[in-house]
């Protein structure tokens, strides 16, 4: 996969400058539905993306956040988000990348999720670890719940249905805080690398969470759905942790999906 890695390395970087020259100039944006926010910038890196990508390899097939299934033929798919953090992005907050993934026959085998403003390059391939700038990252060593720090995420459409709120509330009584940073791919490479405990989040892509999920395992932290299952790239919900406070998150969860509050809602007034 090492080749595949330095490709994508070499992608994602050229995409990440596009992105920083359109961040620095300041753009405007358009709405794609009621709420989800798309920018010139979206579409300019995605298309630097998927045709460096069918250049180098043109039997591969391509997921991409704005344009879609392309060539879905061969053992191999690549799961591109061109912009992740658009939103911020478009109000210029400094929290967005680029991120590419390669599945061969299912699995997920090669990750990249580049910050161009931070400069900082995530890459992992499977069973060979997981990196920042090629220095080795491992999860964190916190062993309780209530001394971890985690993230979460809150879609951009139909939030008056998201349930995520009454998680977020349980999750931030029970631990040293949330953070919310509009990067599913940054908080999952954040706990990769130590600076978050743990990540959860409903009703992601497959673009958003494929390398970020990678990066985790091979930095030696666990993955699964919030209820304890295999994580999967199309399901409903997904967490990502350290590993020695995924159980008691998911308990946590449990208690939540069961409608057990341990902290009430406050009252207003």
């Amino acid at each position: 996969m090492t080749s595949y890695l330095e490709t994508a390395v070499e992608i994602a970087r050229e995409a990440g400058a596009l992105l920083a020259h359109y961040f620095e100039r300041g753009i405007s944006y358009n709405l794609k539905g009621e709420f989800d926010l798309v920018t010139e910038a979206d579409h300019a890196s995605e298309r630097l993306v998927v045709e460096r990508l069918h250049s180098y390899f043109p039997s591969h097939s391509v997921l991409g956040e704005e344009g879609g299934m392309r060539d879905k033929t061969g053992e191999y798919c690549w799961y591109v988000d061109p912009l992740d953090g658009t939103t911020n992005f478009a109000h210029g907050y400094p929290a967005f990348n680029v991120t590419l993934a390669l599945e061969r026959r299912g699995e997920m085998v090669a990750g990249v999720i580049y910050d161009p403003l931070h400069q900082e390059m995530f890459t992992a391939e499977l069973g060979g670890g997981a990196f920042l700038n090629g220095r080795k990252i491992r999860v964190s060593g916190t062993e309780k719940l209530e001394e971890a720090l985690l993230a979460t995420g809150f879609p951009s459409r139909k939030r008056h249905e998201n349930v995520n709120v009454h998680f977020f509330h349980q999750v931030a009584m029970s631990s040293h805080g949330v953070r919310r940073s509009g990067s599913a791919a940054l908080d999952l490479a954040y706990v990769a690398c130590g600076r978050l405990d743990g990540f959860w989040e409903f009703g992601l892509n497959p673009w958003d969470m494929a390398a970020g999920l990678l990066l985790v395992r091979e930095a030696g932290g666990r993955t699964s759905t919030m209820k304890g299952e295999p994580a999967d790239i199309r399901g409903a919900h997904v967490t990502a942790t350290n590993g020695r406070i995924h159980g008691a998150l998911l308990e946590l969860f449990g208690d939540v999906f069961a409608g057990r509050y341990r902290f009430p809602l406050p009252g207003i007034q």
